[in-house]
């Protein structure tokens, strides 16, 4: 299963930056042998609108377009569900054992997400109550996506 993650907002050059491109980088090389295949980063700009609604949408629209057709859909959301590591590995594992394609994991701009997009999606997942900046959640991800495809294969990363 190939594994977008596309996010409202571009990070700018620096220490985060790296740190999270290190984790992608991880997930790249280790994904591939237990079928979680990081198809990369997409970013769309955060949108101008006069509203908050209008703002949602639009950025929705946008992201859905960068998308590949049929996408399973997770969000990260305050709101959402929080899991263990152990626990977001195996629905990302339960999604790819059902024979979805793509995956891709959506994070929103200061407004948030459209709830459209919310009642496409196949979850959603808050790194816990707090709200965090786009810059940590996408470190945040990262690891976790790396940590995922650690626990699925087995290997002692997770335990250390």
């Amino acid at each position: 299963m190939r594994v977008t993650v596309a996010a409202v907002g571009r990070m700018k050059a620096g220490l985060e930056r790296e740190l999270a491109q290190r984790y992608f980088d991880r997930l790249a090389k280790a994904g591939g042998a237990i079928g979680l295949d990081y198809a990369g980063l997409l970013e769309e700009t955060e949108s101008r609108a006069q509203t908050v609604a209008e703002r949602k949408r639009d950025e929705a629209g946008r992201l859905l377009a960068a998308l590949p057709d049929k996408a399973a859909l997770c969000l990260l959301d305050e709101t959402g569900k929080t899991f263990s590591s152990e626990e977001f590995a195996n629905r990302l594992a339960t999604i790819r054992d059902e024979g979805q394609r793509d995956l891709a994991i959506l994070i929103g701009g200061p407004d948030g997400l459209d709830p459209e997009l919310r009642a496409r999606a196949r979850l959603v997942v808050a790194f816990g109550a707090m709200t965090w900046p786009h810059q940590i959640v996408r470190i945040l991800l990262a690891e976790q996506l790396y940590r995922a495809a650690t626990i699925l294969s087995g290997h002692p990363y997770h335990r250390a």
